[in-house]
């Protein structure tokens, strides 16, 4: 029986970069994934697949629409889907790849099969042949992820009714496509299928777009997804889909309640968020204590209520991103080694990767009014902005919220190309403790959209110079 410092349950980021970082630091480690592939649902079936499909999809639209205007003649552009679900299986591959290589580089264990805690320093897999084996360990870290939220009554086939897994790969382009819940999974997708032809309607419960995001830059972005032909139903449900005729035919009803109406469509696509993953693990039975959400209930140190245990990612609290996993891997293992692991949860970027993309760090208006804190706002459009100009891209804006006492940066929240980029010299300013005149003060290269957020840290302390 094989017996381990670490055994890390899940192989997603923060499993596997959980692993590495122990294996660094001189522990021996064994990882147990129930899937194929290593990389968990970002490398296979989320993020990774969804970002190849987005970049696509764009380039579609822009040699069908952009290229004439920069001068450059083409013919219509003609869709080839199975070859561009091939460019996004090409991706996976290279990624799943690397974490098998980084795997073996770090002497890692793999070990397949479905993984359950017994207790104490024990672990039990179950491999696909029905065999199971004990596998002994100091430390075990649960790593399971999450898993797609489901609506009651609303069953969901991969075919026609649809998770994110199934949306990413479609055999055809939907004619209409319904999509149920505005977050980030369901903007990007829609970006997508829109993009390739199809007709996007998108059904919110609640009466804004992107939930948890600052207000004002919700707002914004959806008058930007409307131009480009989103339609969107917000306050409302969508209560059942009869998928009895050739078409599905979804009911709609105010979220307050009041008249039905039906919408058709060739695929409804169900992402109203996601749910911890704990089956098969034996939580209950080993004593791993939950919280009223299902989560993993961990310490300030990562630790569960048993002795050894230790959970990150989606499983427990905060917010479902694969870079805060990653953070929470690396610190954990840290801790283990006696380190100072730790992660702070107040700079952790957020992306939404539509065209444009959607950026932010830290607290949102919304949050700084709701807690008293006041606080100065610099804004600055990329109409403004040289670069961004002469692209044609000038969709979008920079808000910078800073104390108002101190000038140190609280959040920043972004629309434009390349938000996802340039939302990281926010994060290393923040995580100094920075305010918006160190900002302001440090010189930017000239032409680059990142001079707008220069700028708009000028204007918190209203002396933008290009507006």
């Amino acid at each position: 029986m094989a017996s381990y410092d670490l055994v890390v349950i899940g192989t997603g980021p923060g499993g596997y970069v959980c692993a590495i970082r122990a294996a660094q630091l001189g522990m021996k480690v064994a990882v147990v994934e129930k899937n194929a592939t290593l990389g968990g649902t970002c490398l296979n079936v989320g993020c990774m697949p969804s970002k190849a499909l987005l970049h696509a999809s764009e380039m579609f639209e822009e040699a069908g629409h952009s290229f004439v205007k920069m001068g450059v003649n083409v013919s219509a552009p003609k869709l080839d889907l199975p070859a561009m679900m091939n460019f996004k299986q090409q991706g996976i591959d290279g990624n799943v790849k690397g974490v098998e290589f980084l795997m073996k580089k770090n002497k890692i264990d793999v070990i397949s099969g479905k993984g359950k805690i017994l207790g104490t320093g024990k672990v039990e897999v179950a491999g696909k042949d029905g065999k199971t084996q004990l596998v002994e360990t100091k430390n075990i870290v649960i790593a399971t992820g999450s898993d797609i939220a489901r609506l009651k009554g609303i069953e969901i086939d991969e075919k026609r009714i649809v998770s994110s897994t199934g949306a990413l790969s479609l055999d055809k382009v939907p004619g209409k496509l319904l999509i149920i819940g505005a977050g980030v999974i369901g903007l990007e997708l829609g970006s997508v299928w829109h993009r390739l032809g199809a007709q996007v309607t998108v059904v919110e419960f609640l009466d804004r777009i992107l939930p948890g995001m600052d207000g004002e830059i919700a707002r914004q972005f959806q008058r930007i997804l409307e131009k480009q032909g989103f339609s969107f139903k917000l306050g409302a449900k969508v209560t059942a889909v009869d998928s009895t005729g050739k078409t599905l035919v979804a009911q709609v009803e105010p979220a307050a309640g009041g008249a039905a109406e039906k919408i058709e469509a060739d695929v409804v696509l169900v992402c109203i968020g996601r749910v911890p993953y704990t089956d098969g693990l034996g939580l209950k039975e080993a004593g791993v204590a939950l919280d009223n959400r299902g989560r993993v209930q961990t310490d300030a140190h990562f630790a569960t209520s048993m002795k050894g245990v230790y959970a990150i990612g989606d499983v427990i609290a905060g917010p479902m991103l694969a870079h805060k996993a990653e953070d929470e891997g690396v610190a954990v293992a840290e801790i283990l080694a006696g380190q100072a692991g730790h992660v702070n949860y107040d700079v952790i970027p957020g992306v939404v990767y539509t065209t444009p993309e959607v950026s932010s760090v830290g607290k949102t208006e919304e949050e700084l009014k709701q807690a008293g804190v006041a606080y100065t706002t610099g804004k600055f459009p990329f109409t403004a902005n040289g670069r961004s100009k002469v692209n044609q891209t000038t969709d979008g804006f920079v808000k910078i919220l800073a104390d108002a006492k101190t000038d140190r940066v609280l959040g920043v929240h972004i629309i434009g190309i390349e938000a996802g980029e340039m939302i990281h010299e926010a994060a290393v300013l923040m995580e100094f403790g920075g305010s918006a005149e160190d900002l302001a003060r440090t010189c930017h290269a000239h032409p680059t959209r990142s001079e707008a957020v220069k700028e708009a840290a000028l204007a918190v302390g209203k002396r933008a110079i290009h507006m």
